[in-house]
């Protein structure tokens, strides 16, 4: 059983990695039939380049999957992204140990002993957090906001894989009062 525990704490925080948690809000009042046109308002700001073109190419890709046409300097929906990341720990503490139970009969008798030792192990891990926010430009008014944040993982294709996970996630009933695809 030893032995497994790291392995069953891996499979965990892989698990972890691959499902972002997402959430959406929207205005109700805004009639998101009426729109049509999106620009970039602020791009995510993103130390890895590549990491901000795989976002970026992934939202292009599902509002031009929702029929929504990228302008530059104008649109009729404005897209504010940011990017935040932080570092996370967890401690794993694993006990071992042997010992021997009492004996005897009654109270004053019988030998006891244990010897036994932890270990902790202190894990680091970072956590990414997409916010997308999107304006009316013609109300300044904001109409929709979807948040997806998760473990970011250690290699560049299970980030990519986390990425399109995340967006499909927050994309699903975009724009608000359409089924998922």
């Amino acid at each position: 059983m030893k032995a497994l525990a790291p392995l069953m704490l891996t499979a965990l925080l892989a698990g972890c990695a691959s499902t972002p948690d997402v959430t959406v809000d929207h205005d109700p009042s805004a009639d998101f039939t009426r729109y049509h046109t999106y620009y970039w308002a602020q791009e995510p700001q993103i130390t890895n380049p590549l990491a901000k073109q795989r976002i970026l190419a992934g939202i292009d890709a599902r509002m031009a999957a929702k029929g929504f046409t990228r302008q530059e300097g104008s649109g009729d929906i404005a897209i504010v992204g940011n990017v935040a990341t932080s570092e996370k720990q967890t401690l794993d503490t694993f006990y071992t140990g042997t010992g021997m139970g009492g004996w005897g009969w009654g109270p004053g008798w019988g030998a006891y002993g244990a010897m036994g030792s932890s270990t902790t192990r202190v894990n680091t891990y970072t956590v990414g957090t997409l916010v997308l926010d999107m304006f009316d430009p013609s109300t300044k008014k904001a109409v929709w906001r979807g948040v997806a944040s998760g473990t970011v993982p250690d290699s560049p294709e299970k980030t990519e894989a986390a990425v399109n996970s995340a967006l499909d996630k927050m994309f699903a009933s975009f724009p608000p009062g359409t089924a998922a695809k």
